[in-house]
């Protein structure tokens, strides 16, 4: 008998957490942070805070209470005796791995809080998005996919509340990812150097990639698979495990209308031929009959930035590095150069060390690197490198405001402060290339873009307009967002064609979807109610 326990990704969108269990093996299926909770309690100036360690995540239901699971420096004194009656508590330990489907942080995030002897099972493009990701972005103790510092209590003598203090940095301890398709002699040499000389930092308590051939049993308790598959994230997976009660299939996140469609389609072959007792499938865009594709995505956008006379900002989801490739393809064919954040540049960067047909930053004509105009007084190591690296490929604003007709700016609306410095010319056009508001909190955003965009008099183009309490893009600008899930009609076929004796839907709001549409067609359905709720296989 396996035994499922779901800790996130019940009736919501991210935040999975899927413990599999047979006997005394054990894995997780994703280790995700939970946005939507998180924002239910949290916003940007108010946080966890990290003196309390594992307390507020805990207290606030973010993470579930699995005692020794999770790092002992976090653990603040006597805290697992507050939760010892609660409901899902449990001791949990000797987890053999977690299976990361892909690198965003809903998927991931968590990960953070987990013993560092866990293994990190991923694809290797996952493994080095991961590790870019974390290493241009904002430090936190709740962000440390791929490594960490360790903390140590304090408690001075006369005070009465402990503080939570930072080791040195020789001190950071790596996590142990395991790759299942990549040997790493077959690494570049110029990955092999990269990843051993700064990439993958050497430190004392250093964890090097490992490679591991996974129907060999060479790391992990299970028989496993990992399937490429097609998302709006280079190198996501779904997995396989095979148990005593059969195959069980995890889709992670995935599509069929993207530029990599062919991966899903070979997962849909090959995870049909395991004749699965058990698939756990997304539901994000259950709700939707038909996706818009990236080559519809490029088609409209190539029209509407060939007519701007002026400066043209390209406003898309970070890490969508299929997205930055179409608005190159369109730089090329309109005669601009592509300006992209540091944090691009550095993702494309580290993902040319695998896949050598990403563009060069430093050979190619219509990309360039924008650098914020007050920059910090001690930039990081990834970033004073890649000033280093591609020193003649940064521009600022003084070279954008001169020749506004030349460029395609990569900025969100996170980076549109910016515009004071810029003072975009009349003209000026907005390409909204990105899914439109799910909560209050973006809703305001949506709110203050149109005021910056109205007040430097640019033209917005696919950036949703609020109607009678709803946000809808305008119907003659729609097309310009290909979403990284699949529709509907095509989460039924992806079923309908691996067959699986049970389907439990997990990543969605709407679970219920498939229960009337697959009526007759022998798949039991099977829908978690609450986090913590248990599915035996």
């Amino acid at each position: 008998m396996v035994k499922l326990t779901f800790y996130g990704g019940v009736n919501e969108i991210g935040g999975n957490k899927i413990l599999l269990e047979e006997g005394e093996k054990k894995l997780f299926l994703d280790f995700g942070f939970p946005f939507k909770r998180n924002k239910q309690f949290y916003e940007e100036y108010l946080k966890p805070r990290p003196g309390a360690g594992l307390l507020d995540p805990l207290v606030m239901e973010l993470l579930p209470p699995l005692e020794g699971l999770y790092r002992e420096d976090l653990e603040i004194p006597n805290l697992w005796q507050q939760f010892r009656s609660e409901r899902d508590y449990r001791k949990l330990e000797g987890v053999d791995g977690v299976l990361l489907s892909h690198a965003h942080l809903d998927h991931s995030g968590y990960i953070s809080f987990l013993k560092s002897d866990v293994p990190v099972y991923s694809s290797a493009v996952t493994a080095f998005i991961a590790k870019a990701m974390q290493d241009s972005g904002k430090s936190g103790f709740d962000q440390s996919v791929c490594y960490f510092n360790p903390v140590v209590w304090d408690c001075p003598s006369g005070w009465k509340q402990q503080s939570l203090i930072a080791n040195t940095a020789d001190a950071k301890q790596q996590r142990q990812f395991c790759v299942p398709d990549r040997s790493l002699n077959a690494l570049s040499a110029a990955a092999h150097r990269f990843w051993t000389q700064g990439f993958w930092e050497k430190t004392p308590k250093q964890k090097e990639l490992a490679s591991c051939p996974l129907q060999a049993h060479s790391k992990c308790c299970f028989n496993l698979r990992c399937f490429p598959v097609d998302h709006s994230i280079p190198g996501a997976s779904a997995w396989g495990i095979e148990t005593g009660s059969g195959w069980i299939i995890y889709s992670g996140d995935l599509r069929l209308h993207g530029k990599r469609s062919n991966f899903t389609e070979t997962f849909i072959k090959e995870a049909s031929a395991l004749h699965p007792v058990a698939l756990l499938l997304e539901g994000t865009n259950v709700g939707r009959e038909s996706n818009v594709t990236e080559q519809e995505v490029y088609g409209n956008a190539l029209k509407v930035i060939a007519e701007a006379k002026s400066l043209v900002i390209a406003d898309f989801s970070a890490r969508d590095v299929d997205r930055l490739l179409t608005f190159l393809q369109i730089a090329g064919e309109t005669g601009r150069k592509l300006a992209i954040l540091p944090k691009d540049a550095y993702l494309l960067k580290t993902m040319r060390l695998l896949e050598p047909k990403m563009p060069d930053i430093a050979r190619d004509a219509h990309l360039v690197i924008y650098q914020d105009t007050i920059a910090s007084k001690s930039p990081s190591i990834w970033m004073r490198n890649l000033c280093q690296d591609y020193e003649g490929k940064i521009v600022m604003a003084e070279d954008v405001r001169s020749a506004q007709d030349r460029f395609i700016l990569c900025f969100s609306f996170l980076d549109i402060n910016e515009l004071p410095s810029i003072r975009p010319a009349p003209g000026s056009l907005y390409v909204f290339s990105s899914s439109e508001p799910h909560d209050e909190e973006q809703e305001i955003d949506f709110r203050r873009l149109h005021e910056w965009l109205k007040h430097f008099g640019i033209k917005p183009f696919g950036l949703p307009v609020e109607s009678n309490g709803d946000w809808r893009v305008p119907e003659e600008e729609k097309g310009l967002h290909a979403s990284g899930h699949a529709c509907g009609t095509d989460l039924l076929r992806i079923v309908r064609e691996i067959k699986p004796r049970v389907l439990i839907p997990v990543h969605s709001e709407t679970p219920g979807f498939y229960v009337d549409r697959l009526k007759g067609s022998g798949i039991e359905v099977r829908i978690p109610e609450k986090v913590g709720d248990v599915i035996e296989v």
